[in-house]
């Protein structure tokens, strides 16, 4: 079970100042807008923020009403920022730190299908040209998070 009490509610997203705030609440904007541009999506019920930095990244907890299609979530991790978005199960990440580190796992699988020439039907749908300059950016991203961003996070 996932503990919501240190998550922020939307709308009452707050940062560590003015813009900040403005950041992540867009950010927040786009979660719901990319999760419910998929056609499987049930109503949501509560979207929140578990860690981020504005315009950079921002990691959300989406609830819906229902379960999920066939399945037993009723719950998703969702990633956006100034990287590829995604949508996740919470089930082997039931924190934020490893809920990031899932995140890079499926995005290492997407650059090294990538650079390797492999079959990307077998891997996380990244919404980018699958070139070798995209994924060495998108590497140089991971790289950025798994050493400033995720270190941080309690």
């Amino acid at each position: 079970m996932l503990d919501r009490g240190k998550f922020q509610r939307f709308p009452d997203i707050t940062g560590d100042d003015a813009d900040d705030t403005r950041l992540l609440r867009e950010m927040a904007e786009e979660a719901r807008r990319y999760i419910t541009s998929h056609s499987w999506c049930p109503p949501q019920k509560d979207l929140f923020l578990a860690c981020g930095v504005g315009g950079v990244i921002a990691l959300f907890l989406v609830d819906f009403t229902e379960k999920i299609g066939g399945s037993p979530d009723d719950s998703l991790w969702l990633v956006v920022g100034d990287l590829p978005s995604a949508y996740f199960v919470t089930e082997n990440a039931t924190n934020p730190r490893a809920a990031l580190e899932t995140y890079c796992y499926l995005m290492d699988d997407w650059i090294t299908a990538v650079l390797d020439k492999g079959d990307l039907d077998e891997v996380y749908p990244v919404e980018a040209e699958p070139s070798e300059q995209n994924a060495r950016e998108l590497e140089s991203r991971l790289m950025f998070l798994r050493a400033e961003i995720i270190p941080a996070i309690s």
